[in-house]
């Protein structure tokens, strides 16, 4: 018999129906939700983030959402450390663990035990990356990472500079590869069951779509403009978010308002893709359903019954 907590995830693209479900199965299964969205955490992003409500909570707890300023940074080994404490409060309550969200890395570091890089701090040489990003572009700082990481360059994306930025630090702090700070245990160290959500590409990308206009005609646009104010946004990981950073060129007057949504949903599109394809290519024993079959729910069901014996 495993001693490995068990823990529940629900990963998938956005809007699909991850939140919707994992509020269901809380209340059926005496479970607590914790959130596994890298911009959830952020007091004052809620309609960007499609951040759960007090009323669709439902009652249920949810864990690590507005817990950070956001003036404030906050890291996948942030995360991991609050989860893991999340998660050991949950049982020692009794209930069970629901991860619940679409941030791979945050939930494959978790399962994993990734170590996310300890090499240190050097704010002065960061700052020096982060001047450098501007002038070459983020292709560039990728590939002085990948002159000097092959392997860390390949399992980072070449537009998420904020990595690719604290892959170079660390290498420069520690003199060690990134790749060699950010290994991982080949097994979960808690007994997760992985559940994945899809859907008919249009279907998603319909749903998508019409969040976005949904987003737009509650509030949107005000959330964005306060993080476009802030003291050094581009230094800021929340204005980076997708659903945000594409209203900035229109507060600024270079693009119309059309140009501006229509970046936001080409955006929130790919980004769907992006975390299908992660979850497919870095994650290990997924059952994945489509939510568009009508018995889903109870396929669903069945399974976390058989995961609790």
């Amino acid at each position: 018999m495993s001693e490995k907590k068990k823990v529940v995830v629900i990963m998938g693209p956005t809007a699909v129906g991850k939140t919707a479900l994992s509020i269901h199965l809380a209340k059926k299964y005496q479970g607590e939700v914790i959130n596994g969205d890298s911009l959830q955490v952020y007091r004052h992003l809620d309609i960007g983030t499609a951040k759960v409500t007090p009323e669709e909570m439902a009652g249920v707890p949810h864990h690590l959402i507005n817990i950070v300023d956001l003036h404030e940074p906050y890291t996948a080994s942030d995360f991991k450390k609050a989860a893991e404490l999340a998660i050991a409060a949950i049982h020692k309550k009794g209930k069970l663990p629901i991860l619940v969200g679409g941030s791979g890395l945050y939930i494959q570091g978790l399962l994993y035990d990734m170590k996310f890089g300890q090499g240190g701090e050097d704010r002065d040489y960061r700052r020096k990356l982060e001047i450098e990003l501007v002038e070459k572009g983020a292709d560039g700082l990728w590939s002085q990472l990948e002159a000097i990481d092959p392997q860390a360059a390949a399992n980072i994306h070449p537009n998420n500079s904020r990595r690719v930025v604290r892959a170079l630090e660390s290498i420069h702090v520690s003199g060690k590869p990134f790749s060699s700070q950010t290994d991982s245990v080949k097994t979960s160290k808690y007994n997760a069951l992985l559940i994945a959500l899809n859907s008919d590409r249009q279907i998603l990308y319909n749903r998508i779509n019409q969040r976005v206009d949904q987003m737009v005609e509650t509030g949107l646009l005000e959330e964005a403009k306060v993080l476009y104010e802030l003291a050094d946004r581009d230094l800021n990981q929340a204005h980076k978010g997708i659903g945000y950073k594409e209203w900035f060129p229109y507060f600024s007057g270079e693009i119309s308002f059309e140009e501006a949504l229509e970046n936001v949903k080409q955006n929130s599109r790919r980004y769907a893709k992006r975390q299908l394809t992660w979850f497919r290519n870095r994650m290990e024993a997924v059952h994945w359903f489509d939510v568009s079959n009508d018995d889903y729910l109870e396929k669903v069901e069945q399974l976390i019954e058989d995961f609790r014996k």
